[in-house]
């Protein structure tokens, strides 16, 4: 006999904790039956944290890459309203303005050191994503080649910024 709350009760009668029902409640089956169940729900819960996980660590990425196409994309309007400058720095050279040339050395430096390149394709063959052509003058028959770079273009960070505008010849 066990004792239940002081009174003493035949095992047979009890119904709750008796070993009878814990018998049948700790069976094998029951318990791989438990196993598999909670086995099976801990892997749920494993996968939807992995997922949560990915899709933070995407959040995350593409949040960077915004931010850093944001900065890219407002230096890059910045440097492009210095432009006028170095084009008026170009004019006075072509003027025999030889004082503007330290300027000009020292702004395209400091530019090119932060990713801007200029574009003056003189020569070669006509690239219309590089430059722009405004007049056309026949020429030997061919390719379209620049004969005269009539203003300087300009990338940004391997971005067109301001393409050249050229003159080409047929």
């Amino acid at each position: 006999m066990e004792p239940v709350d002081d009174v003493f009760v035949e095992p047979d009668e009890m119904d709750d904790g008796s070993p009878a029902t814990l018998a049948e409640e700790l069976s094998v089956e029951s318990l791989v039956s438990n196993f598999e169940s909670v086995t099976s729900e801990r892997d749920q819960f494993r996968e939807a944290y992995q997922r949560t996980a990915a899709d933070y660590e995407n959040f995350r990425k593409n949040t960077q890459r915004r931010q850093d196409d944001e900065v890219t994309r407002a230096l890059g309007g910045f440097v492009e309203r210095l432009l006028p400058v170095l084009d008026a720095c170009d004019g006075a050279l072509a003027h025999g303005g030889g004082e503007a040339a330290p300027i000009m050395v020292a702004l395209l430096t400091a530019l090119e050191k932060e990713g801007l390149a200029r574009v003056d394709p003189l020569g070669e063959v006509f690239d219309p994503t590089v430059a722009e052509a405004v007049v056309h003058e026949p020429g030997a028959g061919g390719e379209h080649v620049v004969a005269e770079v009539m203003r300087a273009g300009y990338t940004w960070q391997g971005r067109v910024l301001r393409p050249a505008m050229v003159k080409v010849t047929d």
